[in-house]
């Protein structure tokens, strides 16, 4: 199936290999290819906000909950997510004449090849392929020849047949189920396939009636004779025939939009200008490709030299704990979905599916801004790949009107509003219901985004010209919406705590619903969302040196955020509000935002209440969770200094949410009451993401305040290295082995750093090696060493041996 496919991509283009030797079936995707969604003029009824705060007052909180939503619906609104879908599916066929041997479905990550080799009685085959990212093109080579040792060839006439010969096709692409309803039958009849010569043009039409489609081109590689026919078994089925003693090279271009005579002739004029050597034009890919997958290295008890297969390290997972090999494989793994998956020039932000979805209406194929996005870009810039998240920004910048409208439209608000799920040039409201209406939080939270990528980068054009205004523009409709109580308090009110349910409001029969009443009174999350905003807002606008004016006034507001409360057993709540009681059987973890991902609450600066968002974190229920809050919980694990949990997480996730080919799921496949359990278990990589950032929390803890060093390296992690890895104004490596107390770590700065640096505990003694101007001072207050690093400074720590 497509979910087991192994993925190649360039961020615009994606392909996915599946099926077998006789029939391979490669899906071809784009990035901007979308259908059936629907965007509505958005009617105004700021009215509501008033009637839903004064039904809330009233206590009548399930009414108030849909107050918002039910008059939108009155209305006639009815905008819908539009969905990303298969632009074709290109089929290989070759009879088997012998039963295979020694078969092998390879992805490698450095070069983003998938290959197929396989034994066939004297003879052996391979194909490989890539998405290059030099040429955005499909390339795919088929090769045959015989065995060197294959004595028998000769006299059973063998060796006269011709190495390859079958068929290539481009086909529709079925999906997962049959269907016949209007759209999808309009969809596939639209499809026309036709060959000319060497070339097969097809293209289908989509729903805003422009066409999409691809042109792919047969070539003879080598001298040997090569016959190549076309023939027609209908409409779809088109297929160019192939036989030869030697290599052929399959070249596939697409388009999203456009007329198909028309883009067909420009796609046909650019892959015959390409070259006809896989090898050449794999080398053009891979110097683009390598330097970001190179970008941070890791490996974990020589772990980069296990050459076991998925199979075999899923096996022992199973037993309990993923093997090391495993833990680094994935995080290798994410990182090269993500580059993958999108890229800097002209692509939308990654998706939950990436670029290798299957189906025509992929459940959860959006952009979700209330964990999902996030979760797929937490990795980034300490892994060196700050520079793909232009992508996200460019994708949320495009669509500031649609946000401005929300804000006013639906809440009588300045500034902007973003609705949890999106989709290319949809930005206004699509999921109309009350768990998505009420929250208030992704723009706040996507500006954390936008303040850490200067961080990193310290690019000041940046700061001024996108982050700045965008966190701005977040402020502005907190500084409308939020009401002052008697107290001179303020009160946000709707307030969603993601996707949670106060357990006083969930059905007492036990009937099962997702989101039986959501709409609550000061969400933790949102105090945190907007605490962390206005700080940014006002630091950003003091380094800028701007808005002097009004940095008093967004001081006074912070002073007017109510503190974070703990229930009876010390933890802290969900919602601030009494009416609201905690609910521990979920999988969000929505109220730990302040520790994790944001960074307001340390051990060292607010030691209880630290604890008291541990012990939130201690009360989640496993059996609520799910593939991505597996990753997100072994993240927090490793913020609270709990390596052992922390790949626990992991070993869970590895074992319960994990297909061979390494995609994760939204939940337990088996339903092996692990995690929560539903009819189906979509694919979503976010956990796949999720689990490169986990793995670097373990290993660095990185904020303006502190670097911490191995802050939660689990014991099972005995020895291992980084390197390249990104810290705001430099870089850093470091290495260690617990068995013979060896560590060593390499700060470099590339503009001047001054931070607190945290050892690991099992540090007893070190030597200090610097260049240029460095200091290194202990601190005995936060038990850490005050570090200061001058641009183009050098600071090495250094233990060869256990006190020593």
């Amino acid at each position: 199936m497509w979910r087991e496919a192994l993925p190649s991509g360039n961020g615009k283009l994606g392909a996915s290999v599946q099926g077998g030797i006789q029939e391979e079936t490669v899906l071809l995707l784009h990035s901007e290819l979308w259908h059936w969604g629907r965007k509505d003029e958005l009617p105004d009824v700021s009215h509501t906000l008033p009637e839903t705060r004064r039904l809330m007052d009233e206590e009548r909180y399930l009414e108030a909950s849909w107050h918002l939503s039910r008059t939108l619906q009155a209305e006639g609104y009815a905008s819908r997510l539009s969905s990303r879908f298969p632009l074709a599916a290109l089929t290989v066929s070759m009879n088997c004449e012998r039963a295979f041997r020694k078969y092998r479905r390879e992805l490698d990550m450095d070069t983003g090849e998938v290959q197929v080799r396989w034994q066939e009685g004297s003879r052996s085959y391979s194909r490989s392929l890539f998405v290059s990212r030099a040429d955005d093109c499909i390339v795919y080579e088929l090769e045959g020849r015989e065995l060197e040792e294959a004595g028998t060839a000769q006299a059973t006439g063998a060796a006269d047949k011709p190495l390859l010969a079958g068929t290539v096709g481009l086909r529709f692409h079925p999906g997962d189920r049959v269907r016949e309803d209007e759209e999808f039958s309009a969809l596939k009849l639209s499809v026309t396939v036709r060959a000319e010569g060497d070339y097969l043009l097809y293209s289908g039409r989509n729903d805003d009636g422009q066409d999409f489609g691809a042109v792919l081109r047969l070539i003879r590689v080598t001298e040997e004779p090569i016959q190549v026919g076309s023939s027609a078994d209908g409409a779809l089925s088109e297929k160019l025939h192939f036989q030869t003693s030697g290599k052929l090279l399959i070249l596939v271009k697409m388009f999203a939009a456009g007329e198909r005579e028309q883009e067909w002739a420009r796609l046909k004029q650019e892959l015959a200008a390409l070259g006809s050597d896989y090898g050449t034009l794999l080398a053009g890919h891979t110097a683009l490709h390598q330097p970001l997958f190179r970008s941070a290295e890791l490996d974990l008890d020589d772990a980069a030299d296990d050459g076991r297969s998925n199979e075999e390290l899923l096996l022992e997972a199973y037993e309990g704990e993923a093997p090391t090999g495993l833990v680094r494989k994935m995080w290798a793994y994410g990182r090269y979905l993500f580059i993958s998956g999108t890229s800097e020039d002209g692509s939308l932000p990654f998706g939950l599916y990436g670029l290798w979805g299957g189906d025509y209406r992929l459940i959860w194929g959006h952009n979700m801004a209330n964990e999902n996005v996030q979760m797929m870009y937490w990795h980034a810039p300490v892994g060196g790949l700050s520079r793909l998240n232009q992508p996200l920004f460019r994708y949320y910048n495009g669509l500031m009107e649609d946000f401005r409208d929300n804000a006013r439209k639906l809440f009588g608000c300045g500034g902007i509003n973003i609705p949890a799920g999106t989709t290319p040039g949809n930005g206004v409201p699509n999921q109309i219901v009350p768990v998505i209406m009420n929250w208030t939080g992704a723009a706040g939270w996507l500006a954390r985004h936008y303040y850490e990528h200067y961080q990193y980068t310290g690019d000041r054009q940046f700061l001024l010209e996108e982050a700045l205004p965008f966190m701005r523009e977040a402020l502005r409709f907190y500084e409308d919406f939020l009401v002052l109580d008697a107290d001179g308090q303020y009160t946000i009110y709707p307030s969603v705590s993601p996707e949670n349910t106060p357990e006083n409001f969930m059905p007492r029969d036990g009937q099962q619903l997702a989101h039986p009443m959501p709409t609550a009174i000061n969400a933790t999350m949102d105090i945190a969302i907007i605490k962390e905003l206005l700080q940014h807002v006002i630091e950003a606008s003091r380094t800028a040196g701007i808005h002097s004016g009004e940095i008093p006034r967004w001081e006074a507001m912070l002073e007017r955020l109510p503190s974070y409360i703990l229930n009876q057993e010390g933890a802290v709540k969900e919602w601030l509000h009494p009416a609201f009681e905690d609910r521990r059987n979920h999988r969000h973890l929505s109220h730990v935002y302040p520790v994790f991902p944001g960074q307001e609450v340390t051990r060292e600066e607010q030691p209880e209440l630290f604890r008291a968002f541990e012990t939130a974190v201690h009360q989640r229920q496993l059996g609520a969770q799910s593939g991505w809050s597996l990753a997100h919980m072994s993240s927090i694990y490793a913020r609270l200094g709990d390596g052992e949990r922390a790949l626990e997480c992991l070993d869970i996730l590895a074992r319960s949410c994990m297909l061979n080919n390494g995609f994760t799921l939204h939940n337990d496949w088996r339903n092996m009451g692990v995690c929560m359990s539903m009819p189906a278990a979509p694919v979503q990589l976010d956990a796949n993401l999720g689990w490169v950032n986990a793995v670097q929390e373990m290993l660095l803890y990185v904020s303006p305040q502190w670097i911490k060093l191995l802050p939660a390296l689990p014991a099972r992690w005995t020895r291992g290295s980084i390197h390249g890895w990104c810290i705001p104004g430099g870089s850093l490596s470091l290495a260690w082995d617990r068995t013979t107390g060896t560590f060593q770590a390499e700060l470099t700065a590339s503009r001047r750093i001054t931070t607190k640096l945290q050892l690991p505990e099992w540090i007893t003694a070190c030597k200090l090696h610097s260049r240029k101007d460095s200091s290194l001072v202990w601190s005995a207050a936060d038990g850490g060493y005050v570090l200061e690093l001058e641009a183009g400074g050098k600071l090495v720590v250094e233990q060869t041996a256990f006190g020593k």
